[in-house]
């Protein structure tokens, strides 16, 4: 049952010798907008190069492998299993064309229906599968890979940066990047608080749920006995008991703070110091001409 705590989403994890601890917390956000964005209108070749690049990423970092490979486990089955449900699912009907000359007579007449192929290279050709009355073709093999590398590209790249970057540190990056918004009266120091408490409860939240589950399975709930109509009454009260208990835990925050003194700290307070580091300085230059390498050959060879 705490398979939860061992899975550390979005949780920073402290006490290792990665080098991606002292990169940048703006170059780091950069590079994570790099691979939310660029997946965007890109062709299945490109969103392929941004899965392998985070693996290599992930697998040069020197974080511990016990940190990533049962998250990593998890996003590639959930990927798969809904890049193979997309897959399968019909992406269009080909086009009636009625025929008045034979397509011999025609040279250069490009027949409807070939690019229902899934690979084709020159005289080899692939395709469709036929599974029934599902057609796997390569508009529904493109629709497949899209999807699964986008949840894995999405979820992958936000929770490498949470491993390996203090809340302090992604709340003084966003107050960095929205100080121009301040001008025209956006509460930047409000929204660079809440961030940083919502990174902060993710912990509990886990623990919440984690206590639920425990005690559902400590009454040994069978959900097939209990009928459609029984779960969901059940599943929406388990969901109004941890929406309660974590606006409790909220409040006995707050309470704590103010019992405490609240002292407030301006987001300046929390600058990271491994910016004024020599040798953090080189591997920053060498990360910000990788990411300007890698924004360039996205507008050369994105849409492979």
């Amino acid at each position: 049952m705490d398979w939860l705590r061992q899975v550390p989403i979005g949780q920073f994890v402290d006490g290792h010798s990665s080098w991606l601890r002292s990169l940048d917390p703006r170059l780091k956000f950069a590079w994570v907008l790099m691979f939310l964005l660029t997946p965007v209108l890109a062709g299945p070749l490109w969103r392929l190069a941004l899965v392998i690049t985070l693996l290599l990423l992930t697998l040069c970092s020197r974080l511990p492998v016990r940190v990533w490979w049962r998250s990593i486990f998890l996003l590639l089955v959930l990927a798969g299993v809904v890049g193979g449900l997309a897959m399968l699912l019909p992406t269009g009907v080909p086009p009636a064309v009625l025929a008045v000359r034979p397509p011999e007579e025609l040279p250069g007449l490009e027949i409807a229906g070939s690019g229902w192929e899934i690979f084709r290279f020159g005289s080899i050709r692939f395709g469709p599968i036929n599974f029934g009355p599902l057609v796997v073709d390569r508009r529904s093999v493109e629709l497949g890979l899209k999807t699964s590398t986008l949840i894995f590209t999405v979820v992958h790249s936000v929770n490498l940066m949470l491993l390996t970057t203090p809340p302090e540190d992604l709340m003084w990056t966003l107050r960095w990047f929205l100080t121009p918004l301040a001008l025209i009266g956006l509460p930047v120091d409000r929204i660079s608080f809440q961030l940083l408490l919502a990174l902060r409860f993710l912990p509990l939240v886990q623990e919440e749920l984690q206590n639920l589950l425990r005690s559902m399975a400590s009454r040994a709930v069978n959900l097939r006995e209990l009928g459609f109509k029984a779960t969901l009454g059940l599943i929406l009260s388990v969901g109004e008991r941890l929406l309660a208990n974590i606006l409790l835990r909220a409040e006995q925050g707050a309470d704590a703070l103010l019992a405490r003194g609240g002292l407030w700290l301006p987001p300046d307070h929390f600058e990271p110091a491994t910016l004024r580091q020599p040798r953090e300085s080189w591997i920053n230059i060498g990360s910000g001409l990788a990411l300007l390498v890698v924004l360039s050959l996205r507008g050369k060879y994105g849409a492979l």
